[in-house]
């Protein structure tokens, strides 16, 4: 069995769950999520809890138990809490602005890059070298994040570019003199 599978979910007070099916709403004080799962899989929601089950032990099928109990919980956590990602942008004149809804970054192009605004997700801007990607949906929070950090990403010697606020940087020795 499936050590992600078989946990238990508690559905914290302030979230409403309603299943239709395959077919799971998640309401909450953050927002609301809905997302359609694959019929092998079954989810039953009894008393405040959500167990997933499935029906064999085909490698599909596990692999499926498992993600199907991650994202379910994703989204409860999500309307509950919600999702953050920090980024930093590390190097002499590249800095962020926030423009509207998106922001416009210096990257040490001849251009401004634009990150337009995305339904869903709120974009912070402290000081003018960080960056904090928020919203209820986990994997888009996670998407908006890496396509930020693909503008630039860190480079191994000076470690200069777009990088995760927790990410360390294997740096290499330069060109020896």
């Amino acid at each position: 069995m499936s050590r992600v599978g078989r946990k238990v979910i508690t559905i914290p007070s302030g979230v409403e769950l309603k299943q239709e099916g395959n077919k799971i709403t998640v309401k909450g004080p953050k927002g609301q999520l809905e997302r359609e799962f694959s019929p092998e899989i079954t989810v039953k929601v009894e008393n405040g809890e959500i167990n997933v089950t499935r029906p064999n032990d085909l490698p599909d099928i596990r692999a499926l138990h498992g993600t199907t109990r991650a994202v379910l919980n994703n989204m409860i956590v999500g309307v509950n809490q919600g999702f953050e990602k920090k980024l930093e942008l590390v190097g002499v004149g590249y800095r962020v602005q926030a423009a509207g809804k998106g922001l416009t970054l210096s990257l040490g192009f001849s251009h401004p890059v634009e990150i337009e605004p995305v339904e869903g997700i709120t974009f912070k801007v402290e000081g003018n070298t960080k960056i904090s990607v928020e919203g209820i949906n986990k994997e888009l929070v996670g998407q908006i994040a890496a396509n930020i950090r693909a503008k630039r990403p860190p480079e191994p010697y000076k470690g200069k570019g777009v990088k995760y606020a927790d990410e360390q940087i294997r740096r290499k020795e330069g060109k020896k003199g």
